[in-house]
């Protein structure tokens, strides 16, 4: 299995002996040994996840790198995150996947209004499996702890990933700025309850209802 890790906080460095990631397009910006790489169709799910990741809008161009040596990954000098995956299941945002294990499954997940708060459309984009991944935020990313007890508000706009057995709501009408006068438009909120993680960069986008 192909090994992750980071140098400095903005290159992704992995190893491989043989093995294989999948990795965005472009994103490679040095190697050392023997490299191969092929742009894979529809994020390395063939003719069936390309069609639906035209239909629910989640973009997610991907390339197969397999070979010896190292392999070094990087977005616009933004902050990269590794997460360790045993058999569950990460939800993030496309835009925010950088690479991710050869081994591991990518797919599209509907995540109801969540997604629309965002202007990404209804979906999000799966990694499930045993092994590594990276995402990219803009700038150091949070991770945040859900449980019962202790359930957690999210702006929409910072959003990144989660993983866990988490419930996703979307609420309307109210967002951090608002609390202090500073809202714009529509305001949305995402309240997650359960048992997971959160993942959360210090850095908002834009959304449908202007910035939040």
């Amino acid at each position: 299995m192909a090994q992750f890790r980071l140098q400095g906080s903005k290159v992704l460095a992995v190893d491989m002996t043989g093995d294989s990631v999948k990795a965005r397009n472009g994103s490679m910006v040095a190697y050392d040994g023997r490299m191969a790489f092929k742009k894979m169709s529809g994020g390395g799910e063939g003719v069936r996840g390309m069609v639906a990741r035209r239909i629910t809008g989640e973009q997610l161009t991907v390339m197969e790198v397999k070979g010896q040596g190292t392999c070094y990954f990087a977005d616009r000098a933004s902050e990269i995150n590794l997460v360790n995956l045993n058999g569950d299941k990460l939800y993030v945002e496309a835009s925010n996947l950088l690479c991710t294990d050869g081994g591991l499954r990518t797919g599209t997940a509907f995540t109801g209004l969540r997604g629309a708060s965002q202007g990404n459309g209804l979906f999000t984009t799966t990694v499930e499996g045993t092994g590594q991944a990276a995402i990219v935020s803009a700038g150091p990313a949070v991770v945040l702890r859900v449980t019962a007890r202790y359930p957690l508000q999210v702006d929409p706009g910072a959003y990144i990933a989660h993983t866990g057995d988490l419930r996703q709501q979307f609420q309307s009408g109210v967002n951090f700025r608002t609390f202090i006068g500073e809202g714009s438009g529509e305001a949305f909120q995402i309240r997650f309850e359960g048992d997971g993680l959160v993942y959360v960069q210090p850095s908002e986008r834009n959304t449908i209802g202007g910035e939040v």
